[in-house]
């Protein structure tokens, strides 16, 4: 089973993830933060990837720190329940329609990490959340995790709706980049042989 568990303790927060890559979509997560919370929700249920987070942080400042420090370091639970990545697919995609709204992701789990964000909100905040606050969620977590990361929203008029097809379409895409390829279970999905740190990559 691919499983880790990682904490992150600053004066900001302290945190502690869990995951089972493996898993049926199994969550417990409590962050200080509702929508945060959902996010986190939706992303186990629909990638199959069991989650559970503890977070406590300065949300009495803002919840700048709490949302970016979960993403650091899910992404890095993830990262090392990963392994050495042989036979995974590597590269996933997903487009999610909700309602009025279509969103798109697409994930290269590759060491090399990087995000491109093309998504807009018409409104600053979602329930007690700054809106400006998921990009900085998804920065960190595909640094914590070392992938590349495209996020686009198509179309859509609801903001809830937004960036919750956003959040399910990292989920699919996850999955499908995560499950093991049953032609090449034993390899390094790379010409190099190798996936890992930036300097090793192609």
């Amino acid at each position: 089973m691919r499983t880790a568990t990682c904490e992150r303790n600053t004066q900001e927060t302290k945190i502690t993830v869990s995951v089972n890559l493996d898993g049926q979509g199994i969550y417990d997560v409590s962050t200080g933060i509702g929508f945060l919370d959902h996010m986190m929700e939706q992303l186990s249920r629909h990638s199959l990837i069991d989650i559970k987070i503890r977070a406590t942080g300065d949300t009495h400042i803002d919840f700048h720190h709490t949302v970016e420090d979960v993403g650091i370091i899910l992404g890095q639970a993830m990262k090392q329940a990963m392994g050495d990545l042989r036979g995974i697919t590597r590269y996933g995609n997903a487009i999610i329609p909700m309602d009025e709204t279509c969103s798109r992701v697409s994930v290269d789990i590759s060491g090399r990490p990087f995000l491109v964000w093309r998504v807009d909100f018409s409104r600053d905040k979602l329930g007690e959340m700054d809106t400006e606050l998921f990009q900085e969620w998804f920065r960190a977590f595909a640094f914590g995790a070392g992938i590349t990361l495209h996020v686009e929203n198509m179309y859509g008029v609801n903001n809830h709706h937004i960036i919750e097809s956003s959040y399910k379409a990292l989920a699919r895409a996850m999955r499908q980049a995560l499950e093991i390829d049953p032609r090449k279970a034993d390899a390094i999905p790379s010409t190099k042989g190798v996936l890992g740190d930036k300097s090793d990559l192609i």
